[in-house]
């Protein structure tokens, strides 16, 4: 194996690691309830085929960076996934791949949970924007 070769495979096996770590300890750092509704989305996630690591790196990173703004703006949970959070997730994907077979049970564990995430929004669910 070349130098280049050992480059490539090395970097596609420690990247989306690290990639992944980073995204992890962003997702930590949110306030509860976002964070909530991003481990609910992630969990629904997983059971998607991915496409590629870029690809998958690619979409946690958007996916923190969705919930970064809106909590730093105070914006709440339902406006941004809307009354069907598995409609929104699965719009959110289709940007990134074309997913998989996901089981109703887990459309329900998604659903549950931001219903969860979201009532528990401290009241900001009712402030107009």
């Amino acid at each position: 194996m070349s130098d280049v070769e050992k480059s490539g495979f090395i970097s596609k096996m420690i990247g989306p690691k690290k990639r992944w770590r980073a995204y992890k300890a962003r997702s930590r750092r949110l306030p509860e309830d976002y964070r909530t509704t991003v481990e609910a989305i992630e969990r629904y996630l997983m059971h998607f085929v991915p496409i590629d690591d870029d690809s998958n790196a690619s979409m946690f990173d958007d996916l923190a960076d969705l919930f970064e703004q809106a909590a730093a703006n105070g914006t709440p949970i339902r406006e941004i996934v809307g009354e069907d959070p598995v409609e929104f997730v699965e719009a959110f994907v289709q940007n990134y791949s074309e997913g998989g077979y996901v089981p109703t049970r887990e459309r329900k564990r998604l659903t549950d949970a931001i219903e969860r995430a979201a009532s528990g929004n401290n009241g900001r669910e009712d402030k107009a924007v």
